[in-house]
């Protein structure tokens, strides 16, 4: 199989990579070809894949190569120029940009939950918003068994959402050297309810995705959704406390076991031993963790939830291969 990788040098395409090399999805054997491909700074450049040096393409010349795959982690206007080229070429695209994750024509996949979705003619597939990820990961189970009617979202979002520059700002500030600024603000020991662009309408480009592309993968509309976004001087991973309101009642003790068998997620809820989950410790994972479980009495058939996860991994490079494997597994990738 050949694949593609647009975006090759950025912060996610360097997970993705490592993801591959893991072969813990996609085995390394069925990889005929990597083909790196990033912008015309790095272009002509190499870069290690798998213990072999690649030069660096452009998206013209790795188009050329005819590859079965192209995993884009370049930007929406790369994915919007690009992506339909290759996917005229009769290649599966997983877009990580924002580019088509709302089109109606295009499945917006988190495998455990909307795998059901892939066909042979989606040729474009997106890959959520990593803090969308990690939520319905939780709830999507919840809302089958109890159905959700609204939630109060406020995440907590590591610089690495923003790109290597805001990690660098990060960087410098803790070792007070100065040098340029992708944030509006100082990030070291501040936090700031900012990500993404402000709208007409007061919130965030990162509010309304989670708002949005909660209802499309859940299949679920009419849940009412508000969210906040803040930005934290943390490296490894994203935070989010969940308020949920079910429409049904449910036994804590039913709803524990319905998270702690939940696919890809990892229930860490000890008070006793001040065991919950943290972004220090979920760097590097690819399963989401979920604690501080309980009950809201300040609302009918209320829950409090506490969720972490790496947002370059299942927030970002490990789901798209997920992706890619499923497709492999579902014989609709057939190299």
């Amino acid at each position: 199989m050949k694949i593609a990788l647009i975006g090759a040098t950025g912060l996610v395409g360097s997970v993705m990579m490592r993801v591959l090399e893991e072969g813990k999805y996609i085995p390394l054997t069925t990889i005929s070809e990597f083909i790196p491909v990033a912008s015309e700074k790095s272009q002509g450049k190499e870069i290690l894949f798998n213990n072999r040096k690649y030069k660096v393409l452009s998206p013209a010349e790795a188009l050329k190569k005819k590859p079965d795959l192209a995993l884009f982690s370049a930007g929406s206007i790369t994915s919007g120029e690009w992506a339909p080229q290759f996917a005229a070429d009769n290649c599966f695209v997983i877009d990580n940009s924002s580019a088509w994750r709302m089109d109606e024509d295009v499945p917006l996949v988190v495998p455990e939950i909307n795998g059901h979705t892939l066909t042979t003619t989606t040729k474009i597939i997106a890959n959520p918003n990593c803090s969308t990820i990690q939520m319905v990961l939780v709830l999507a189970p919840l809302h089958s068994k109890y159905g959700i009617r609204r939630l109060v979202i406020s995440t907590y979002q590591s610089v690495t959402g923003t790109g290597a520059k805001a990690v660098k700002q990060l960087e410098n500030e803790r070792q007070g050297v100065s040098g340029s600024r992708i944030y509006p603000h100082p990030i070291d020991l501040n936090i700031f309810p900012h990500g993404g662009t402000f709208l007409p309408n007061g919130y965030t480009t990162e509010e309304i995705k989670l708002e949005e592309e909660t209802h499309k993968i859940m299949q679920a509309p009419d849940i009412k959704i508000t969210a906040t976004v803040v930005r934290v001087p943390v490296f490894g991973g994203h935070s989010e406390s969940v308020n949920v309101e079910f429409g049904s009642s449910y036994e804590m003790d039913e709803l524990l076991k319905l998270i702690s068998k939940s696919k890809g997620v990892v229930l860490q809820d000890d008070t006793d031993k001040s065991v919950y989950p943290m972004p220090k410790y979920a760097e590097g994972r690819d399963e989401v963790f979920v604690g501080r479980v309980r009950r809201d009495f300040s609302v009918e058939h209320g829950l409090n939830l506490w969720i972490v996860a790496d947002n370059l991994r299942k927030g970002a490079a490990t789901n798209a291969i997920q992706i890619a494997a499923l497709l492999m597994q579902k014989e609709l990738l057939n190299p």
